[in-house]
């Protein structure tokens, strides 16, 4: 019998004790590759997938399931990126392995992925962090160069497995602060029940310096950060449609 080959898929980093990438403590792993090509990525160094390090997910998991101590209070893996699901497999087995191990899994993608791909790893996810960066389809591709559908197809795919569902959009003013889309994006999640919280992230710059370490200049330098004023409006916006969730504008501050 040939023995099975590990599966094996390009890490960029790993991180332990991180506060801000879903809930309690969590170990967050950045999988190298992203088809996207966001005008305010902070992670620009995620893009090309064998510029990371290659691993195989046991050894993943095994580095994960070191700090299993920490997670005992709402903590667990958040796998990041780049984009997740442009490695499927290697995603997959890495959610099975920890779930396997009672840690809990989230995974912070923009669902920009075949759904065929992303079925198997979905039923190894405890929570789904999906960035919705724009809910206006010209706007969406403005930002990322892709098309809006692949990630509304995977939200409503969660909503179907009943997967618990976190939002994530990034206010840019100029771009996605326009208070009509914002409206049409909280009215379009009242059908969504399994969206458990909408979060309101401001635009911000800390991942400037690593475009210039790539040669490249950062498409939004002269983009100022929101003010406090525009976050709390489109605040609420989304209080006036979802009362029952929880709303925070505070995420990187």
């Amino acid at each position: 019998m040939n023995k099975k080959e590990p599966c094996e898929g390009y890490v960029h980093s790993i991180f332990s004790g991180g506060m801000v990438d879903g809930p309690g403590i969590r170990t967050v792993v950045f999988l190298s590759g992203c088809p996207l090509r966001c005008l305010y990525c902070h992670n620009p160094d995620t893009w090309h997938l064998k510029s990371g390090t290659k691993y195989t997910a046991d050894q993943v998991i095994r580095e994960v399931a070191k700090y299993k101590n920490f997670y005992r209070h709402g903590g667990g893996v958040t796998i990041s990126g780049g984009e997740p699901f442009m490695q499927p497999e290697f995603l997959t087995a890495i959610l099975k392995g920890c779930r396997e191990r009672g840690i809990h899994t989230a995974v912070d993608t923009s669902g920009y992925s075949c759904l065929t791909a992303a079925d198997n790893a979905l039923q190894y996810i405890s929570l789904l962090m999906l960035d919705i960066k724009s809910f206006n389809p010209k706007t969406y591709k403005e930002i990322t160069g892709v098309e809006l559908n692949r990630t509304l197809d995977m939200l409503r795919m969660a909503r179907a497995l009943h997967l618990p569902t976190w939002i994530r959009y990034v206010l840019v003013p100029g771009l996605t602060d326009n208070e009509d889309e914002i409206r049409a994006l909280a009215t379009y999640l009242q059908d969504f029940p399994n969206v458990k919280k909408i979060e309101i992230l401001p635009f911000h710059k800390h991942g400037a310096f690593k475009w210039e370490e790539q040669g490249r200049t950062f498409p939004l330098q002269d983009t100022p950060e929101p003010s406090a004023k525009a976050l709390q409006s489109a605040r609420d916006i989304l209080l006036q449609v979802h009362r029952n969730q929880i709303f925070y504008d505070d995420f990187y501050q």
